[in-house]
């Protein structure tokens, strides 16, 4: 018999960087699950994914035991290391952070085409496309 699911999350962390202060202690501190595993397993899983944001599917049972389903990391968060900077332009219309080759716009898509609702690499490009431009991006 399949176990009874109470809830599911998401939260975005570091990668390898998890611990129970807030955000994590916060957000799964009311649903009973043991933190401190919660911990250890999404911080061995994401070892080796360097210094990026991974988002995290935690879908917690009845019996307060949880499943982890990583993410790949956010498109936002892939422009800025592709372009190595801090943060987007605070007016996207006005200023401008940098620029994306289409080659660079297809290697954030093909790595994030898991999770796109794309069909094909060129909505995905369109889709991280849209995502630059918002921050500020051109795109040559």
């Amino acid at each position: 018999m399949a176990k009874k699911i109470k809830t599911t999350l998401k939260l975005q962390l570091p990668a390898g960087k998890a611990n129970p202060a807030p955000p994590v202690g916060t957000a799964l501190g009311p649903h009973g699950i043991n933190l401190m595993d919660f911990c250890n397993r999404f911080n061995d899983g994401t070892r080796d994914k360097g210094d990026a944001v991974i988002p995290v599917v935690i879908t917690i049972f009845e019996d307060r035991s949880f499943d982890l389903v990583f993410k790949t990391p956010p498109v936002s968060d892939m422009i800025k290391k592709a372009l190595k900077v801090e943060k987007g332009a605070a007016n996207p219309l006005t200023g401008k952070i940098g620029k994306l080759t289409k080659a660079q716009v297809r290697q954030i898509a093909e790595s994030k085409m898991p999770d796109l609702n794309a069909h094909d690499l060129e909505a995905a490009d369109k889709i991280v496309a849209g995502t630059a431009r918002s921050m500020g991006v051109e795109i040559e």
